[in-house]
């Protein structure tokens, strides 16, 4: 069995590899890679970053965001969310973007990763995973980058806060509001 045959054999459809993740395997990385990438084995998502395709009946499947943010960040802690979910809120967003969002501790700027555009933010907090409070928190810490009317959408936050756990609220508050949040929800009468 050749070098490259037994490279093959140990990459898997849908997992996310960086460069130094093949050299376990091969002594030649870059020319295997140049080869993997030539047969179709292995596509290139980025410098040092290529995906082992899922083939579907409607082609190649496209990198899972989660497992392409995890290498590309070589850490698991971050938050993966996407403006997509204040639509969720019910708060008067309808709008749908092409963006995610990485709250991370290392990296900071937007990236294309396998076609798709992450933004990549340093927070010094986040959530382990999204919650409604921190989804409210989140979407006025964002309010000026919505294309939705801001007044509309305070308007429905206002009307929301009675429904969200006011315990938990506060803690978003308290742990991840930006000095406006904490404004906007002072002026929504809720008294964070």
């Amino acid at each position: 069995m050749s070098t490259l045959e037994e490279v093959k054999k140990h990459l898997r459809p849908g997992q996310v590899y960086r460069r130094a993740d093949l050299t376990k395997w091969s002594r030649s990385v870059d020319r295997h890679l140049s080869q993997l990438v030539s047969d179709d084995t292995l596509t290139k998502l980025r410098q040092g970053v290529y995906l082992c395709p899922k083939q579907s009946r409607f082609g190649k499947v496209p990198a899972n965001p989660e497992k392409l943010v995890r290498v590309f960040l070589k850490d698991d802690d971050f938050l993966l969310t996407s403006p997509n979910d204040y639509n969720a809120l019910g708060v008067g967003t309808t709008q749908l973007y092409n963006l995610r969002v990485v709250y991370n501790h290392k990296r900071h700027g937007k990236f294309k990763l396998g076609g798709q555009t992450f933004d990549f933010r340093v927070k010094p907090r986040y959530p382990k995973k999204v919650t409604p409070e921190f989804l409210l928190v989140d979407i006025l810490n964002n309010l000026e980058n919505l294309a939705e009317d801001r007044h509309e959408v305070l308007k429905r936050v206002k009307m929301k806060l009675p429904e969200m756990d006011s315990k938990r609220l506060r803690s978003a508050v308290k742990r991840f509001a930006k000095l406006s949040t904490k404004k906007h929800l002072k002026n929504l009468n809720h008294g964070t």
